[in-house]
């Protein structure tokens, strides 16, 4: 078999030379950089030489000590309580949604239609207000026990706490009910999606190795729907804070709003107030944005679209 050795440089010759690739341009993306920079120097102007905005107040107002209490108790305490409340109360609310006990079904269903269908701030204004039905107290002890005890001709009461209603729905407790109550209503609809994006296998699985329903739900279904159930929480939470401000329906006076608008309203520095307020909750918000990022990761091991680490050789040292 003969070789023709002069196909080599033909071949050569006749393939394709590098290509010269052009990236491709983009004009717009520099228009829009240059209109968000243009924007950008305003927006610094106007903050740096508008005397509307009164730093000075600003900071001076932020500074009060009933302020930092209004943040600390009002803002940041009832937003966690209330969020204990939620999250305890939606879960609890959830698990019953989805019993095969249809009483239970449609407790919970009802609850959330409730709580959900009432605005927040009317919510918290009618808390406020619910002392006018527990005239005596709120009393706990046997049911109708008035009743027996007229039918069994005896006297005196069978009960054995009596809380006065003026001061449960009052002030900050009112608050965390109320919001908390609303809350459990939100809370119920994401933990039930996180519930249900788990596989039936899985707690079949469980149960057939002779856990009870609760451990699997505790052990096995909770901690895998927490990959779903983190994201929404954390924005809820955030929600939940901003809230507060709605505080004022009750009223609850040791508020962080409140007590700004009482500083503005003392000294016709509205604006001002209003800036304040805002930067109190940014700077608590980015804290809760950044936390609720740290829990995503960890909820969210496992998944996503980043590769695996490769693993290290066997017998290799490492720092």
């Amino acid at each position: 078999m003969s070789i023709d050795t002069e196909a080599g440089p033909v071949a050569a010759a006749d393939r394709p030379g590098a290509i010269e690739a052009v990236p491709v341009r983009h004009p717009g993306r520099w228009v829009a950089i240059a209109v968000i920079a243009v924007l950008v120097a305003m927006l610094v102007h106007l903050l740096v030489s508008n005397k509307a905005f009164d730093w000075n107040f600003v900071f001076q107002a932020m500074n009060q000590k009933p302020v930092i209490n209004g943040f600390l108790k009002g803002t940041l305490l009832v937003t966690v309580l209330a969020m204990i409340v939620g999250v305890a109360g939606g879960v609890l609310l959830a698990v019953m949604r989805l019993s095969d006990n249809p009483i239970l079904a449609g407790v919970s269903w009802a609850f959330t239609w409730f709580f959900r269908s009432v605005p927040r701030y009317l919510l918290l204004f009618t808390m406020g207000t619910l002392g006018v039905l527990f005239p005596q107290g709120i009393a706990f002890g046997i049911p109708f026990d008035w009743k027996i005890i007229d039918w069994l001709g005896l006297s005196g009461d069978w009960r054995f706490l009596n809380l006065d209603a003026n001061q449960i729905f009052t002030g900050l407790v009112a608050g965390v009910i109320g919001l908390g109550l609303s809350e459990a209503a939100y809370m119920a609809e994401i933990a039930r999606a996180g519930i249900m994006s788990v596989d039936k296998g899985q707690a079949e699985a469980a149960e057939a190795l002779g856990m009870s329903s609760g451990k699997v739900m505790r052990r096995v279904v909770l901690p895998q729907a927490m990959r779903v159930i983190v994201p929404p929480t954390g924005n809820e939470t955030i929600a939940m804070l901003k809230d507060t401000s709605l505080l004022l329906a009750v009223p609850v006076i040791g508020e962080l709003f409140y007590q700004l608008q009482s500083i503005g309203s003392t000294y016709y520095k509205t604006f001002p107030i209003a800036v304040a307020a805002t930067l109190y909750y940014l700077a608590a918000t980015s804290v809760l944005m950044v936390g609720q990022y740290f829990l995503e990761r960890r909820f969210g091991r496992g998944f996503g679209t980043q590769a695996p680490r490769a693993a290290r050789p066997a017998g290799a040292g490492g720092a």
